[in-house]
């Protein structure tokens, strides 16, 4: 396949009432135009019979998808965290959403597998910008500084992020031992006395058998551009309510392009199955105990999708640090860096200080 049988996507629609952008508003099925309140439906059906339809993952390691599911867009990597964003065309100069690191915009594309489906956002970015402010007035050692300076700081950036989702077929013969507990009586000294104590004991046997597992969208984040433990506490994610991707969804967001290949993100994968069969495996042993010997595993059918998953990110430079903030776009979840005041923290600690002066000097006047 060559990258000129594969058509350029623009996320841009001009409103037919006056020419402007349209923009998708969060929580809406719709476009809306901010300069004239124009408003256009999105369509198509929001729901699909049996699902979104899954990709064969051989098909997509040996490159033969259709062309139809493949697209480029144009992209601008970040000299300082490697983000790979979408940019309008038109764009030349911008900032990175993700470090808010100054960039210059190129002018190349990126090829890859088209998203097969989406989760829109939700909450728009006041909403997104009071979870936030509420989380940082949680924390309470955080900068006071920074907490203003988040409220009413720049516009936060809608952004979706790349995920991949697996399905497989799994069927796992395993070989290992169970355990089961028993007690015996024995008499020992103790303070010069004789006493009958119990002693737990493990009577062990061979163990082997079969366990099988259907894994359903079984979620790997294919961005490096956040750390993983972010994104992980964002979850969960109703996957449920994927809509089939349609670029309108995108306009007025950015997209990020996904970072770890589709080969690496079944790699990771397999870690958590391999997890979710050892558990099913002592299930099936049994006993008090399970010791698991070898494990064989088969797996087949496995198909994926590309997906993009709404985050409000937040990045703020204060007084020369960068703190990353990121917002669940349907929950408002939030997770980030956790700043420190040390002016915050040398104060609570001359509080108790204090305290424990005063509660030492109670207790000796009390006697």
């Amino acid at each position: 396949m060559t990258a000129e049988l594969v058509s350029e996507v623009e996320h841009r629609f001009p409103c037919n009432t006056c020419g402007s952008d349209l923009r998708f508003d969060p929580g809406e099925h719709q476009l809306v135009c901010d300069h004239c309140g124009n408003v256009e439906p999105i369509e198509g059906s929001r729901h699909v019979a049996g699902g979104i339809k899954e990709l064969d993952f051989r098909a997509g390691l040996d490159h033969r998808l259709s062309n139809e599911e493949i697209e480029e867009v144009r992209v601008t990597t970040c000299p300082n965290c490697g983000a790979q964003t979408e940019f309008d065309a038109d764009v030349h100069a911008a900032e990175c959403p993700f470090c808010a690191t100054p960039v210059v915009t190129d002018t190349g594309t990126h090829r890859h597998i088209k998203p097969r489906g989406l989760l829109p956002f939700d909450l728009d970015e006041g909403s997104a910008r009071g979870a936030l402010t509420n989380w940082l007035g949680s924390l309470w050692f955080a900068p006071n500084g920074l907490m203003e300076y988040a409220r009413k700081g720049r516009k936060m950036n809608g952004i979706y992020v790349p995920y991949w989702t697996f399905d497989a077929d799994t069927k796992s013969s395993y070989r290992g031992q169970r355990g089961t507990h028993y007690y015996e009586t024995k008499t020992v000294m103790r303070d010069g006395k004789r006493t009958q104590v119990r002693v737990r004991k493990t009577r062990w046997r061979p163990a082997s058998g079969r366990v099988a597992r259907f894994f359903d969208d079984v979620l790997v984040l294919a961005s490096k551009s956040l750390p993983k433990r972010y994104t992980d506490g964002l979850e969960p994610w109703d996957l449920s309510a994927l809509e089939p991707y349609k670029p309108e969804y995108l306009a007025g967001f950015r997209a990020e392009g996904y970072q770890v290949e589709l080969d690496e993100g079944f790699q990771e994968a397999r870690v958590y199955m391999d997890r979710m069969i050892r558990r099913d495996v002592k299930y099936d042993i049994g006993g008090d105990e399970q010791r698991i010997s070898s494990v064989d595993t088969n797996v087949s059918d496995v198909t994926f999708k590309h997906i993009l998953l709404p985050v409000w990110l937040a990045a703020y430079k204060y007084r020369g640090k960068t703190y990353r903030f990121v917002v669940n776009g349907r929950t408002g979840r939030v997770q980030g860096e956790r700043p420190y005041s040390a002016w915050k923290i040398a104060f609570a600690v001359l509080i108790g200080l204090i305290l424990a002066l005063i509660a030492g000097f109670v207790i000796a006047n009390s006697q």
